[in-house]
């Protein structure tokens, strides 16, 4: 098993930007796959960026060039640089574990609100 918590969320002008934080109550780097998601109001949720253990990245292609997925294995954490936020980048953002046969992990979710 293991516990996210998440942090770093907020309300931002158009254009701005934010950092957003999951820390795992494990070792990061037993961990197979991190990954950030969001859901909207009224939409399903969606996958945002993923990295593996080794640090392979993958990006929507709606936040390709303006989101960067990162992890610093001495800190334990892993982050979600977002520059240039547009409003429908609002949404709830989760930090999610994948754990291979251990299961699916996910955190209790952060508010990231784009709005002049």
């Amino acid at each position: 098993q293991v516990q996210l918590v998440e942090s770093g969320g907020g309300l931002v002008q158009p254009g701005g930007s934010l950092r957003l934080s999951c820390a795992p109550s494990r070792n990061i780097f037993s961990i197979n796959v991190m990954g950030w998601y969001r859901q909207a109001p009224g939409k399903e949720r969606e996958v945002v960026a993923f990295i593996t253990r080794i640090g392979v990245t993958n990006y929507a292609d709606s936040v390709k060039g303006r989101f960067t997925i990162s992890k610093d294995n001495t800190k334990n954490t892993m982050y979600l640089q977002m520059n240039s936020l547009k409003p429908e980048d609002t949404a709830v953002y989760y930090c999610n574990a994948a754990l291979g046969i251990e299961g699916n992990y996910w955190g209790q979710g952060t508010q990231v609100t784009v709005s002049s």
